[in-house]
Order: C-alpha cells, then sequence, then structure tokens
C-alpha cells in the first residue's frame, strides 16, 4: 500500500511538473505579431512595414509577423486602402486571421495610420483568437475632418479621393466604397455621421449598441496610441489619443476624458483606463515619422 501511494505521488508530482514546464513555456514564448498598414502603402513595401517587419524581427528573435495584404497582390492591397468597402476589409482580415494556425494561440497586433482603427474594429468583432496588446500608430479612432495631404505615390487615387469627400461623404454610394469617407467625422453635423457612417459610427457604438463589442475590447491587455505632435495629415491630430472636436464646431477639442463615449463608457475606456490598460505615448514628428530608435524604445516592449 505504501509503495502504491509512494508510486501515485510520484506520477502526481511528475504530471504536475510536466503540466508546470508547459505553461512556463507557454508563458514565456514570444506571440505572432499581426500588422496592417496606412493609406496609400501596402504589406510589403520594402522601406515601409517591410522595414518596420525586419526590424521587428531583429528585436524579437524568432517571432512570426502576419502583415496583412487585402487583395491578390500589392497593386490591389494599395487600392483597396482607398476603394474597398471597410467592413468587408475587416471581415477579410478577420478570416485570413482565423485561418493562420501560427495565430491560434493569441497574438498582439499594430497598426498604421488608419490601419490602427481597422484593428481595433476586429479586436470588437473578431474575438477569436485572442489580441492580446493592441498597437495603434497614427490611428484616428474618433475619424477626421479633413483631407490636407495624402500619403503614397498615387496622386490620381488621392485626387479621387479628395472629389468624393467634397462631393458628400455621407451620400450611400460614397460610403459604399471609399474608405476615408467610412470615418469622415463631421462635428459639425453629428446626426448625418451617426445616422449614415458606415464603419466609425458603428465601431465607436454610435449607431446601434452591441454589447460585444464593449466586452471584447475590454478583453486587451494593453490598448498603446500614438499621437503624431506634429502630425498635418490627421484633422485633429487628438483623434490618434480618442480625441475630436465638441460638436457643433471645429474649433475646441475633447479629450477621449471629456467625450460622451469615455463618460457613458460604451467601449469600455473608461473602466480599461482605470485598470491602466490604456497608454497614451506621442512622437515627436509629422504622420508616421519616428526614428528606429524611438521605435525599439516605445513600442518594442509590448511586442515581447
Amino acid at each position: 500500500m505504501e509503495r502504491f501511494a509512494v508510486l501515485l505521488i510520484a506520477v502526481f508530482v511528475g504530471v504536475c511538473q510536466g503540466y508546470g514546464v508547459h505553461m512556463k513555456s507557454k508563458a514565456n514564448a514570444t506571440l505572432p505579431l499581426v500588422m496592417w498598414h496606412g493609406m496609400g502603402d501596402s504589406c510589403c513595401n520594402p522601406l515601409s512595414l517591410g522595414r518596420i517587419q525586419k526590424m521587428v524581427e531583429e528585436q524579437v528573435p524568432g517571432i512570426y509577423v502576419l502583415s496583412l495584404q487585402i487583395g491578390d497582390n500589392i497593386i490591389e492591397d494599395t487600392a483597396n486602402g482607398f476603394l474597398m468597402n471597410v467592413n468587408k476589409q475587416i471581415d477579410m482580415a478577420c478570416d485570413k486571421i482565423s485561418k493562420d494556425p501560427k495565430l491560434q494561440g493569441g497574438y498582439n497586433s499594430m497598426g498604421f495610420s488608419q490601419g490602427g482603427q481597422f484593428l481595433r474594429a476586429v479586436a470588437q468583432r473578431c474575438p477569436s483568437p485572442p489580441m492580446h496588446n493592441l498597437l495603434s500608430v497614427g490611428g484616428q479612432h474618433q475619424g477626421v475632418f479633413g483631407f490636407p495631404k495624402c500619403p503614397g505615390a498615387n496622386y490620381t487615387l488621392c485626387e479621387m479621393v479628395r472629389k468624393l469627400l467634397n462631393l458628400g461623404a455621407y451620400e450611400s454610394f460614397i460610403q459604399d466604397f471609399l474608405v476615408q469617407a467610412e470615418y469622415w467625422h463631421d462635428p459639425l453635423n453629428e446626426e448625418e455621421y451617426r445616422a449614415k457612417s458606415v464603419f466609425l459610427a458603428d465601431i465607436n457604438q454610435e449607431r446601434v449598441m452591441n454589447p460585444s463589442y464593449k466586452t471584447n475590447l475590454m478583453k486587451l491587455n494593453k490598448f498603446v496610441m500614438v499621437m503624431f505632435s506634429k502630425d498635418t495629415e490627421v484633422q485633429p491630430k487628438e483623434s490618434e489619443w480618442f480625441g475630436f472636436y465638441k460638436p457643433g464646431q471645429d474649433k475646441v477639442l475633447n479629450t477621449l476624458q471629456e467625450s460622451a463615449i469615455y463618460k457613458n463608457d460604451t467601449l469600455g475606456l473608461k473602466e480599461m483606463d482605470a485598470q491602466k490598460k490604456l497608454v497614451f505615448l506621442t512622437a515627436e514628428g509629422d504622420h508616421l515619422q519616428f526614428t528606429e530608435d524611438w521605435f525599439k524604445q516605445n513600442l518594442v516592449p509590448y511586442l515581447k
């Protein structure tokens, strides 16, 4: 009987030790990274996201990086950043993420410019596999009211976007396909924005309340928002920290903490703030302009 008890204890200890080693190896493993580029860019441009991916792989050895390509090639990926319904893009991204076997244990995400709010939509709509940290680098979480500059080399596409926004950002046929119209936020006409914005008003809980959006966003470990102090492309730049104009005018700004989204806690941001899950970073420069040293010091720690 004693020998059986000793044997049983030995087996139990062995199982526990094995379980402990397994848990430790999982805890110490580097999470994969999903990236989403901004307007005028593509998944794999060696001068932009390709360079960022290389830098991440150097700083975090062994990391798996999925840089989202929306379309069959880089040309389509770039064009779709202007001319594909954002909700369709989110569906495509969720499908890619859900089918990637290397992401099934969870992942971190990093979105650049409009890729920041797109990945937040992924977090809110597609909680499996789980997103751990969300890094939004210049993302416009309260939208934009202005289009002063257009990044990228395609001047024709930029001019087309400007003309369509001037024609009427909330016209249904424009909302159906023009990406930048889908996060256009007119503070002079909040009622029309809430009624007709097919993307931003939805993910910001300003149309119909979707409890799962709040539940899923609050599952994040950290939500990191980077604002560029001298941003001349995003109006207002405070949208990168979830701030925006006070309704009815376009001069005076509300911070996130002064906004209805925060006060009513429709997305869980107030509670996340209390839990120290929100991180507000400033980069001294124009839109998406930062040094490698700044990137390594401020963002890489959230990828390890």
